[in-house]
């Protein structure tokens, strides 16, 4: 691709970002600054406690994931036994549910939250992370190795840490460092479980910020929590690095095959994981009919309302339409921008020099960031800056789809960009050979190569959008509400009709995200992308 059209491609992906992600933020910044302050707010003793508890739970989660996500691993990889493609799915519902979903789902198990129930449900979310990045290595590699270890002498255990722990820890890594980032800016679910009493970075820039009004502390923070996702991100692009070159020295051969001996004990703690990865979803299923009198559908009934006294402006099912339509706009513009932004990474790595290359890594890690940055952070950046642009967009209702299509798109850059890559360059020259130009190349080879990556994303992108809760908590208006806002609203006040609309909404979206799951699954064969 010429220098011109990759110019060209640059500016969706790239204008987007400035427009929609950097400005925002540093306006926030910027005013944080002015007003003074920042460097007090900076030491004091609370902005380094909230930062420790941060940084704790999100470890105290990361090692958990890690920990249950390796006997899933180990069967996703290696394991040929029937029910395994279920599992797949299963393993992946969690990561896709709504942050107000698992909260309530947790606080039906552990009304008083705590602690404990937050790593709990933090790590509940990111299993499937660490099962589907490690798996996927763990697929690929040469089993001979560890045949022949065990043949030396070695134990199954020795022969594990010595030959497939060492090749497997690219992978590992590059899974905990994504699953510490996702951690570490958790809002809904330590919004929902934590209460007053135990407050993250996120929810305390929220607190700040939408409360408050504490535009110096909320900066502060904001420097910080970037700080921290900013070393996320370089030990993650690090990793990923690792684990594509591990991929590529290796050929994938058949390693599936029905487990012998102490296998079986890894198998059935990946069956304990699973069981317990499922339990929160079932006791969310049977808290959304369980009232004080009983089994009742009295909460599913009530969506067609308002809730106790009018909690809502609108229904429950009014919220859901609402969900539906921001979703889908977001999916379309965090496609239009990912999908180029995926393009623009692999021609700067597929063009000669050490500059090209130097810009598609830096973009990469780049386009990860807003993972990373507060969501309320960008929210509150928009109402004070998109008034300069023309038609005042902060009245418009693309501002919503905008805050999630920001979330969407590194998932869909994450699942299609190592597609792209994978594309053996040798097909595009045999086309270019036969007298193809760049344009044709593109639509005869990559496009068919890459569609079902992109149709799974979009699926995978829309399921995140219809259930983000952090900007669009702060952005959406009380007239047109989506469902994980109404959901804040109904929990938020008392009654037991609002208790039960929450729970029956929670239900709704989960099963929406369930069925979801499930089409990506078949569309992507079980593993698309990073995921």
């Amino acid at each position: 691709m010429s220098r011109a059209g990759l110019g060209l491609l640059a500016l969706v992906p790239l204008g987007f970002l400035v427009v929609f992600f950097a400005w925002p933020v540093l306006a926030i910044l910027r005013r944080g600054f002015a007003d003074g302050g920042v460097g007090a707010a900076l030491v004091a003793g609370e902005t380094w406690r909230l930062a420790g508890f941060t940084v704790a739970q999100a470890a105290g989660s990361t090692v958990l994931a890690v920990v249950a996500g390796m006997p899933l691993a180990f069967v996703l990889a290696r394991v040929r036994l029937p029910g395994v493609g279920l599992v797949r799915t299963l393993v992946l519902v969690p990561f896709v549910l709504p942050t107000v979903v698992v909260g309530l789902a947790f606080r039906a198990l552990w009304p008083d939250g705590g602690v404990l129930s937050i790593v709990l449900a933090n790590a509940f979310f990111n299993v499937a992370v660490v099962a589907r990045t490690v798996g996927g290595l763990w697929a690929h590699l040469d089993s001979r190795a560890e045949d022949a270890a065990r043949s030396l002498g070695a134990s199954r255990a020795r022969a594990f840490r010595s030959v497939t722990l060492p090749a497997l820890l690219p992978a590992i890594t590059s899974a905990a460092a994504v699953v510490f980032l996702f951690c570490a800016t958790s809002f809904g679910v330590v919004l929902v479980l934590g209460g007053g009493r135990f407050r993250t970075l996120e929810t305390e820039i929220y607190l700040r910020t939408e409360n408050l009004l504490d535009l110096t502390g909320a900066a502060a923070l904001s420097l910080v929590q970037i700080a921290a996702v900013l070393a996320a991100l370089l030990l993650g692009a690090a990793a990923r690095r690792r684990r594509e070159t591990a991929l590529k020295l290796r050929a994938r051969g058949e390693t599936a095959r029905r487990p012998t001996g102490g296998e079986w004990w890894v198998v059935g703690a990946a069956g304990v994981v699973l069981a317990l990865l499922l339990t929160p979803i079932v006791a969310l299923l049977l808290r959304s009919v369980s009232t004080e009198d009983g089994w009742s559908l009295a909460g599913y009934r009530a969506l067609a309302t308002t809730g106790n006294d009018g909690t809502l402006q609108i229904s429950g099912w009014g919220a859901a339409v609402n969900s539906l339509l921001t979703a889908t706009d977001a999916t379309v513009l965090a496609l239009l921008v990912g999908v180029s932004a995926a393009v623009l990474v692999v021609a700067l790595r597929r063009a000669p020099g050490r500059l090209q290359h130097g810009l598609a890594e830096g973009m990469d890690a780049a386009l990860m960031l807003p993972l990373g940055v507060s969501a309320v952070t960008v929210g509150f950046g928009y109402l004070i800056t998109l008034d300069a642009l023309p038609g005042d967009l902060r009245t418009s209702p693309i501002l919503v789809p905008l805050a999630q299509a920001l979330v969407v798109i590194p998932l869909v850059v994450r699942m299609v960009l190592p597609v792209l890559r994978s594309i053996d360059d040798r097909l595009r020259q045999a086309a270019a050979t036969l007298g193809a130009g760049p344009p044709r190349v593109w639509r005869e080879i990559d496009v068919p190569l890459a569609i079902r990556s992109v149709v799974a994303a979009a699926g995978f992108g829309y399921v995140v959008a219809l259930g983000e809760f952090g900007a669009t908590s702060f952005l959406a208006r009380p007239q047109t509400p989506t469902l994980p806002v109404a959901i804040a609203s109904l929990i938020a006040r008392p009654g037991e009709l609002n208790n039960q609309m929450a729970y029956a909404a929670c239900a709704l979206l989960m099963l929406v995200t369930a069925a979801a799951v499930v089409v990506i699954d078949r569309i992507g064969s079980g593993r698309v992308g990073e995921f």
